[in-house]
């Protein structure tokens, strides 16, 4: 059974500050902000909030249908997806563009910096979610803006539970339009950060969207786990000790896709984000979003 993700195609680009944003960012003097940060290592990634989600999907063995865009140099991309058995049926390219790329920045703090040029992204909204009988889940993840709207209304209207996961995307919405995804997803996943500007812009608690029609509300916390709201109760899921600590590029995306692998099984959403956390753990140890190896063992409970 397929779950749908619609997200962002990407390449990143990585670089490693060996030092710390707060010693070379002055609070005081963010007005006339001039900051250059010598990053002695780079590699490039693949990434993406869909690519990633993707890949670990399929590693842990579910069955990934990728809606997104990729741009004139996307073909070893779409011979990546192919490489997992995941679909690209679903995959527009768009001649006139690049494939989306970020240029992230880590300190020894693993803060991040981030620098993002959608690309194709733009014109993901151009593919409708597919009408197919035998999707069951799916997912929303940063997207263009346009995209996010579009095939959140799509899958509200074809009946498809899915995850409302703005991201980075957040930022990009007011209040009203955000209120708009929180009442056609069926959960809501976001971290600590997300949370607040999601409660600041809508205007309600995490204990009030909670009460709601939705079914979870996850808030992540990177290595404390995260909380799980349902009906106004918050469950703390602990978080998994990693074996050490490398990169946290696409950390995010591994959770979230260990919760899509959960809900296409029926688990209780306790169990899924359980998982999420330890798959959370496995990743940070491995540098990139799509380097990371699963074994069968870490589904056993």
């Amino acid at each position: 059974m397929p779950a749908l993700i619609c997200g962002s195609l990407a390449f990143d680009t990585i670089t490693t500050f060996p030092g710390r944003f707060a010693q070379q960012i002055l609070p005081e003097q963010v007005h006339i902000l001039n900051v250059s940060f010598l990053v002695p290592t780079l590699r490039r990634e693949f990434g993406g909030c869909a690519g990633n989600i993707a890949y670990t999907l399929a590693q842990l063995g579910g069955e990934p249908l990728v809606l997104a865009a990729v741009g004139s140099d996307g073909q070893e991309y779409l011979e990546r997806l192919r490489s997992w058995q995941a679909s690209t049926d679903h995959v527009r390219v768009v001649d006139d563009s690049y494939t989306a790329q970020a240029i992230i920045i880590t300190d020894t703090d693993n803060n991040q910096i981030t620098a993002f040029h959608p690309g194709a992204m733009q014109s993901a909204h151009l593919s409708a979610v597919p009408a197919r009988d035998d999707i069951h889940v799916a997912i929303i993840a940063p997207d263009g803006r346009d995209a996010m709207i579009e095939h959140a209304a799509q899958l509200a209207a074809a009946g498809i539970p899915f995850i409302f996961d703005p991201g980075q995307g957040l930022p990009m919405f007011d209040g009203t339009e955000l209120k708009r995804f929180v009442g056609q997803a069926r959960w809501v996943a976001v971290n600590d950060y997300e949370a607040r500007m999601l409660c600041e812009r809508t205007g309600e608690t995490l204990e009030s969207l909670s009460r709601s029609h939705l079914a979870g509300v996850i808030v992540t916390l990177g290595a404390q786990g995260c909380d799980l709201w349902q009906q106004g109760v918050r469950t703390h899921v602990p978080g998994v000790a990693a074996s050490e600590v490398v990169d946290p590029t696409g950390c995010g995306d591994a959770f979230r896709a260990a919760l899509l692998f959960g809900l296409e099984r029926g688990w209780p959403l306790e169990r899924c984000v359980a998982l999420g956390n330890r798959i959370g753990a496995l990743k940070i140890a491995c540098r990139g979003g799509q380097n990371h190896r699963i074994d069968a063992a870490v589904l056993t409970d």
